[in-house]
């Protein structure tokens, strides 16, 4: 049974992440010590160099030998539904775009598992199951972030292809002329072209990612480090934690500037974040219920991997999103609200679970 105790253990992993907000609102909204290009400064500084080197932490501390391969094929599984149930919504709504499709991913299956889930679910179900959550976080940290940032890359690309830059278009030419044959007086029709030329300037873009370079980094480091039993020197460690852990941080400041520039909430934005995380707490467990149950995972690792599906939206997609500026108003307002309602959500699933 969870104690009062551990409950305040997970409130006292939250809170401070809100004064690292509203100290950044403040700043912004009352002080004014911050510019507008100084605030996408430091949104840029946590997508290029917190993020990747959080992930980069996060995947070499975990053994990729000892992975708990029905947790996974789980977590995949229900991801893979999400995916799809988002699809054919976001298909058959008003918006069935591609931004809009990745606010739908970022809101719904995406969850908060290291803020969030490891100090609650090793309150819990103890160490053993906080240990087999660390395997979600790592593969979301290694695959699902890096679809997203495809994603991201995909819509950033086709909008330049419409209407490109000069920077843009030189890069999108440059493409074409690799592409297409040197044959005199014959080109392909531009319908034809669009495809290969924007997955090949993508492809690009997500090579020189500093966040692809953290996630192959963290895994061959991973497979070296358990294999052998090496250990990074401690100066190199020691560089990469001091980093690292404040990108969490961080990214609430950053998530705390974003809304102190903003005029204030719409309605419609309310209104489009209590229907998805309505649907990540109602819709995500259940997904999970049943990947877990065609994979065959029960006991407590079930009751866990349900738990953890019902966690909201973590705080790396606002990143991303504010970046790419693929609607952060809508999933910075994910991130408020989703973390205030998080601990009576999971907690209302232990107690069910338990019954």
């Amino acid at each position: 049974m969870i104690s009062l105790y551990q409950v305040y253990q997970v409130v006292a992993a939250t809170v401070p992440l809100y004064v690292a907000m509203i100290l950044a609102y403040i700043s912004v909204k009352w002080w004014k010590l911050f510019t507008p290009d100084q605030c996408s400064g430091i949104n840029k500084f946590v997508a290029k160099f917190s993020i990747p080197l959080l992930s980069f932490q996060l995947i070499a501390s975990s053994n990729p030998y000892k992975m708990n391969l029905r947790l996974v094929g789980a977590d995949v599984l229900q991801k893979i539904l999400a995916f799809l149930v988002l699809a054919v919504v976001i298909k058959w709504s008003s918006r069935g775009n591609l931004k809009w499709m990745i606010t739908g991913i970022s809101l719904s299956t995406l969850p908060n598992t290291l803020i969030l889930g490891i100090p609650l679910i090793k309150a819990m179900y103890g160490n053993e199951a906080a240990g087999l959550l660390v395997q979600i976080v790592v593969l979301q940290s290694f695959i699902w972030y890096n679809i997203l940032l495809f994603l991201f890359e995909l819509s950033a690309t086709r909008e330049a292809y419409v209407t490109p830059s000069p920077e843009v278009a030189e890069e999108l030419e440059a493409a074409r002329e690799e592409e297409e044959e040197e044959t005199e007086g014959k080109k392909r029709s531009p319908s034809k072209n669009v495809l290969p030329l924007v997955l090949l300037t993508v492809g690009k873009k997500l090579i020189s990612n500093p966040n692809t370079h953290a996630c192959l980094a963290g895994l061959i480091w991973a497979l070296i480090k358990f294999r052998w039993g090496l250990h990074l020197p401690k100066i190199a460690d020691k560089s990469v934690t001091i980093l690292s852990d404040g990108g969490l941080g961080m990214a609430m400041f950053s998530l705390g500037l974003f809304m102190a520039s903003r005029a204030g909430i719409k309605s419609s934005e309310i209104r489009r974040v209590v229907l998805a995380l309505s649907l990540k707490f109602l819709a995500g467990p259940a997904i999970m219920i049943a990947s877990s149950y065609a994979i065959g995972l029960r006991g407590t690792v079930l009751k866990m991997a349900i738990v953890q599906a019902s966690l909201p939206q973590g705080i790396v997609p606002f990143v991303f999103a504010k970046e790419y500026n693929v609607h952060p108003d809508i999933l910075s307002i994910g991130v408020i609200y989703g973390l205030l309602l998080a601990l009576p959500v999971a907690l209302a699933y232990y107690f069910l679970l338990d019954l």
